[in-house]
């Protein structure tokens, strides 16, 4: 697509378009766009740079469709083509895996979909995660789109964690700079009694990388404090006493209240965020409510982590830079 200058006035601005931080540290809502139109260049680089800034945006009341929502990602990177997707699917479109959670699990692996998450989940800081954290070269970014919500519950919180690693001390940033952490798929999954099908599963399909404990962001230069709940197994090269404690310290920084921001979802939203500088918490606090929460999400490949040593991430078993 040929570049449109003459919508942008020159300041990096597009007339008609707006972008609303929302919260102090992160989160913006974008408006005056339809996703569901081309997007010419200017309005491609004001969304780009939004990103970058308040590491998550927001758009609603949009009409985008399967094709709509490829194409609109596809503006911002290659999305991932993922070997293996959820059983609602659609077919035709492999970018895109839809997630209709309470379908998703119940009677798959022996258990409901309650038991799955509280096995999962059974910590306070568990759930939240970066979207395919195990693998030597994470999804740069994620695209996510509601087509049906509950009338309550099922927000999505994300951090950020650029500010997260800025606002520890000056001694613990230096301390942090220089350690490196075992990313592992399945970390913390607390097993059924006897046989457990999802155990093995996890087993069948291990993931696993060391990624620095603070990453350089590729675009921005910013560091980043490259920690999760759900995914960071240990930090290497420290007793496991240690590091329980390191890592309960710092993803206890990374989602305190304001370095986070809460999306309220209506059918329509699109949430689009940078996965390199973030984590997310998906909702549990819809099930009661009986509604279903039906989302499609795009990803976009990203780069193997490198720390502020110069150091890439390395792999460990089951992931390949760029092969999903």
């Amino acid at each position: 697509m040929t570049t449109d200058r003459a919508t942008a006035d020159g300041t990096g601005h597009v007339p008609g378009v707006e972008v609303r931080p929302v919260a102090g540290h992160i989160g913006a809502e974008i408006t005056g766009v339809d996703l569901a139109e081309p997007l010419d260049d200017a309005v491609t680089a004001l969304i780009r740079d939004a990103v970058l800034r308040w590491k998550v945006v927001f758009f609603r009341g949009q009409r985008l469709d399967h094709a709509g929502h490829v194409a609109f990602a596809r503006r911002f990177g290659e999305p991932v083509v993922l070997p293996r997707r959820g059983p609602h699917s659609p077919p035709g479109f492999p970018e895109i895996e839809t997630t209709a959670d309470r379908l998703e699990l119940g009677g798959r692996y022996g258990m409901d979909h309650d038991e799955w998450l509280g096995r999962r989940r059974h910590t306070l800081l568990r759930g939240w995660h970066c979207d395919h954290g195990a693998r030597i070269d994470p999804p740069a970014a994620t695209v996510l789109r509601a087509e049906t919500v509950p009338p309550y519950g099922g927000d999505t919180t994300w951090a950020n964690l650029a500010a997260a690693y800025a606002g520890l001390s000056a001694p613990v940033r230096a301390f942090v700079d220089g350690l490196r952490a075992e990313h592992r798929l399945g970390v913390g999954y607390q097993p059924r009694p006897g046989d457990d099908a999802y155990l093995r599963h996890l087993l069948d399909h291990q993931v696993a990388s060391v990624h620095p404990l603070v990453r350089v962001h590729p675009e921005t230069g910013e560091r980043v404090l490259f920690v999760n709940g759900y995914y960071v197994e240990q930090i290497v090269d420290v007793s496991r006493p240690e590091s329980a404690a390191l890592l309960e310290m710092l993803v206890e920084q990374a989602v305190r209240p304001e370095y986070t921001v809460r999306f309220r979802w209506e059918p329509g939203s699109v949430a689009f965020w940078d996965n390199r500088a973030t984590m997310h918490l998906a909702p549990s606090d819809h099930a009661h409510v009986g509604s279903p929460r039906i989302m499609h999400r795009v990803m976009l490949h990203g780069e193997v982590p490198v720390g502020v040593d110069g150091r890439p991430s390395e792999p460990i078993t089951g992931t390949e830079a760029g092969r999903w």
